[in-house]
Order: structure tokens, then sequence, then C-alpha cells
């Protein structure tokens, strides 16, 4: 889906390739084991490629971090996107407009991400791994207690929890 209004060879020029693998876990990590967590509030706009994201680091080490997304999807779950970080002045201002939200904490577990949902999607469990190649994402392997891969089921994107949720027990 291009921007109709970017010029001819524009609508892309500054997204980057994201390669990405996901799982759906059985249970959460042991705090121990993560070297940071975040907490992730997403608001998705309806209608939209758009995500404004807060992230917060719970042990206050580092700033907050506010940025403004644009995902699209690309073949092979590949995808292009395109991040605008933000000041708290522009996220508050843009956070005011109607959106579907989602917060999660998000736990660094090298070499995952592993999100872990809040209400209403308590008790899904994700782990992502982003990849530099093609190469290094076909010979990935799934962390330690997954139950099922879902990269490219679009259940399991963002949009689409915040709009249609899931049940965290089925897959």
């Amino acid at each position: 889906m291009d921007n109709p209004s970017a010029p001819p060879g524009k609508a892309h020029k500054y997204a980057r390739v994201e390669r990405e693998r996901c799982w759906r876990l059985e249970e959460p990590p042991d705090p121990a084991t993560a070297v940071a967590v975040v907490e992730v509030t997403d608001l998705y706009f309806e209608g939209t490629r758009l995500r404004l994201r807060r992230m917060v680091d719970v042990a206050g080490d580092r700033p907050p971090v506010y940025k403004l997304t644009q995902k699209v999807p690309g073949s092979d779950h590949l995808r292009l996107t395109t991040n605008t970080y933000l000041s708290e002045t522009e996220y508050r201002l843009l956070a005011q407009l109607e959106g579907r939200r989602l917060t999660k904490m998000r736990y660094s577990v090298p070499p995952f991400g592993i999100d872990v949902f809040r209400p209403p999607l308590e008790g899904l469990v994700l782990a992502e791994m982003e990849y530099e190649s093609d190469e290094a994402m076909a010979a990935g392997t799934a962390p330690a207690g997954a139950v099922e891969e879902v990269t490219g089921d679009v259940r399991y994107t963002g949009g689409h929890l915040a709009e249609f949720g899931i049940d965290p027990r089925s897959g």
C-alpha cells in the first residue's frame, strides 16, 4: 500500500527493512534474566499504518522514548519501517488523537525481546527477534518455552491485537 501523495520513488525513501520472527510463549520470562524492562504503550490509529509509542524504562536508567512509526508490509515476512522520534510535547499532542491502545512490558532477554501484555490481553506472551539478513533469519531458532511460531500471522500484529484482541490461551 503506497502513499499516493508521495512523489514517484519517494514513498519509502526513509524506510528501513525489518526482518523479524515472532513466537508465542507459554509463560513470561524470569525477570532476573532480563537486562532491561520497558513499559511500552502503543496507540494505533484506525485505518492507517501508524503507531504512536511511548517506552519507559522501568528502572529509570534511561529517559522515555517517544516515536511515531509507520509499518508497511513487504514480502516474505519483511516490513518497511519508518520511525520519527518525538519530543514529549509532540507525543502528548498526538496522544490526544483517537486510536486503540495496547500496553505491555518488554523484557530484553538477549537475543530476544519478550512482550508480556497487560489487560485486556493479559496472559499473552510473545518473543521477537530481529535479524540483519535473510540468511540469519532463516537460521534463527525459537526461544525456550515457545509454543508456536506466529511470524506472519496477522492476528499477532500490534494493530490487530489492539483492535480485535486474542484469547491468550489459544493459538
